[in-house]
């Protein structure tokens, strides 16, 4: 029977398109379901339809006036229409009801912070709270890497500042808007390690991990992340539920873009590297981590054949000289 399905997060995360078709089904068989409404609240809000996102939550809110998730996904929907009052009362009423979600305080904080950068700037029109850019990250056992998807921005007009464990990255866009994030990093990297860079399509900031461990987020437990003009992401908001990305899928749309970067000098070189390194053998790849370890960075070989059975010496430019460090 359609009364005994169950929707849950994970489900809806995993295929949002897929989990509306069923949930459409559900509810057209049993339409004053609440849990379901709300859930189909969710699905909206991750295919970037909100208006029918807020239109299922309130619903969900009539059915079960005390259904605190039913406030969460109708103040998520809209904060991204940018009517930032009405999200920071949706998440206020649902924050009275279940204080035990972090979620609403993250959300509560956001709405504030806009707020309040408009009070600042002299204007009372929250409708219009600035563009929806979006922004990622993605992870290997060395770096994580924070993308922001904008265009033609200029290099003069962005300004990042990597701490230990904080990442705050200020954009002028070419509308002449501000976008600002500012993010509490889960663990720790070593700023002088990590870099950035401006491209055609995004900016693209790479921060070296302190230790080879895998993050679970971005940001950190009990810190909220400021943002300013910004609008987070589709699957990249605080919620009640774990998002389970397609790691591989992001990975490979970012390298897609990058190779319509045009890089000249140790930036083309470093990405032909990697270039090997990603589609060598495992042969190829011991072989270029074992004598680009032992040599100091010096020697760099694909051949393990030939380093596979020697110590590779330290072989530096005949112009620079070696020091250990």
């Amino acid at each position: 029977m359609a009364s005994n399905r169950s929707f849950t997060d994970t489900f809806i995360d995993e295929d949002p398109k897929r989990a509306l078709e069923e949930l459409n089904v559900a509810l057209g068989e049993v339409s004053d379901n609440a849990e379901w409404l709300c859930q189909r609240a969710y699905a909206h809000i991750l295919l970037k339809d909100y208006d029918r996102a807020i239109n299922d939550a309130k619903k969900a809110q009539q059915l079960r006036p005390g259904m605190a998730v039913a406030f969460l996904r109708a103040g998520i929907a809209e904060y991204h229409l940018g009517d930032v009052t009405a999200a920071h009362k949706s998440f206020t009423q649902g924050q009275e009801l279940d204080a035990s979600n972090e979620a609403f305080q993250m959300w509560i904080k956001l709405c504030e912070d806009m707020m309040e950068t408009h009070n600042q700037n002299g204007s009372s029109n929250l409708q219009s709270a600035g563009p929806l850019i979006k922004h990622d990250w993605y992870q290997t056992e060395s770096q994580v890497t924070v993308t922001m998807m904008v265009k033609n921005v200029k290099k003069e007009d962005v300004r990042i500042t990597i701490e230990e464990k904080q990442l705050k990255a200020e954009v002028k866009l070419p509308s002449g808007q501000d976008y600002c994030l500012n993010v509490h990093l889960q663990h720790p990297v070593v700023p002088e390690q990590s870099t950035y860079k401006v491209l055609s399509t995004k900016v693209e900031i790479k921060m070296k991990k302190t230790e080879a461990i895998r993050w679970e987020k971005l940001e950190g437990e009990g810190i909220l992340p400021s943002v300013k003009h910004f609008s987070p992401s589709q699957n990249q908001y605080p919620s009640s539920s774990h998002y389970t990305r397609n790691w591989d899928k992001l990975v490979g749309d970012i390298k897609e873009e990058e190779k319509t970067e045009k890089l000249e000098g140790d930036a083309a070189l470093n990405k032909l590297f990697q270039q090997i390194y990603c589609d060598g053998s495992d042969e190829v790849k011991r072989a270029m981590n074992k004598s680009f370890t032992e040599s100091g960075g010096t020697v760099l070989s694909t051949n393990w054949t030939d380093v596979g059975k020697r110590k590779v010496d330290v072989n530096p430019p005949d112009d620079m000289e070696w020091k250990p460090y």
